[in-house]
């Protein structure tokens, strides 16, 4: 049953995305887990606790949340399908719709792309600063191209391919819990002091959350437009043990240099480069990326369709 609703979601996300009329009415899913996650954090992860009992209290807040997440999403699923037999599936893809990001994730890259064509590069760095966490005021234009592609890499694992390999896997449930997991990675998953302890469970289960469809995203990625060498090559300079193998193949498919110094916070990170190449990353090359992109979300709708078929 899980393959029909598969495809039906990414049908309904390639469309529509998520709705802002939607949005302004009823905000998003991901909206309630932050919540948690915040409410959880103020109240536990205090300076005055020890190591050991703020990790504790970590993994009692992913705990929490995979329980928000999926014990309501597994009650509905077997209610829907319990109740209306085959045509609960329906309903069901339209409860995990919001899960996917197919369309939002190219809308936001492209605006970027969009700005940097119009040599509006304080536009475009506003653009590219919504969708990535290093600072961006003083990026260039090859900085800012680099910053989008990167982005587009690794939230083609995150927000597409892991949601829907959760989904065809465990079902509703599944690409929930998925989701929850990601959000707290994002919020708390951090290696700071403030973080490293209240958010190993939740950088830890994102891990392994991703393991698998990192390394299918790359593949993907690879099928779609090559880049082999050096996603084989590269894949472990990323200090992330799953984001590499997506970003890689993106920088081997291009033929363009990704990574390399970053600052956070005002404070420079000596990352190593991923791929290589002699000329700086500009709009055209986002163009390309995104080309990329939609070639690796069509590889998907094969995937899901040919197993709905399958079944």
């Amino acid at each position: 049953m899980a393959e029909p609703i598969a495809l039906t979601v990414l049908a309904l996300d390639a469309a529509f995305g998520w709705p802002q009329a939607l949005y302004r009415r009823i905000g998003h899913p991901v909206g309630l887990f932050a919540g948690i996650i915040g409410g959880c954090e103020t109240r536990w992860n205090r300076p005055g606790h020890s190591v050991s009992t703020r990790r504790g209290f970590g993994v009692l807040t992913l705990l929490i949340l995979l329980l928000v997440a999926a014990g309501p999403a597994w009650i509905i699923q077997q209610l829907l399908l319990s109740a209306f037999g085959a045509s609960g599936w329906i309903v069901v893809a339209i409860l995990a719709w919001p899960a996917l990001a197919q369309r939002s994730l190219f809308d936001h890259v492209r605006a970027v792309a969009d700005r940097i064509d119009s040599g509006d590069l304080p536009g475009a760095r506003t653009a590219v600063g919504a969708i990535v966490g290093r600072d961006t005021a003083a990026l260039d234009e090859a900085g800012v191209a680099r910053a989008a592609i990167e982005s587009l890499a690794e939230s083609f694992c995150d927000g597409v391919a892991a949601p829907l390999f959760w989904l065809l896997l465990l079902g509703l449930p599944g690409v929930w819990a998925y989701k929850a997991i990601n959000t707290a990675d994002s919020l708390i998953g951090h290696r700071d002091a403030r973080w490293r302890a209240f958010g190993w469970a939740a950088a830890r289960f994102d891990d392994l959350a991703n393991w698998v469809p990192a390394r299918l995203s790359g593949l993907l990625l690879c099928l779609a437009g090559g880049g082999w060498r050096i996603m084989w090559r590269d894949a472990a300079k990323h200090a992330s043990p799953n984001a590499g193998w997506p970003e890689a193949a993106m920088a081997g498919a291009l033929g363009l240099r990704l990574a390399g110094p970053i600052a956070y916070d005002g404070v420079m990170h000596d990352k190593p480069w991923i791929g290589e190449g002699t000329g700086e990353a500009g709009g055209d090359d986002i163009d390309r990326a995104l080309a990329l992109y939609l070639r690796a979300c069509l590889l998907l709708w094969l995937i899901a369709g040919g197993a709905a078929w399958l079944r």
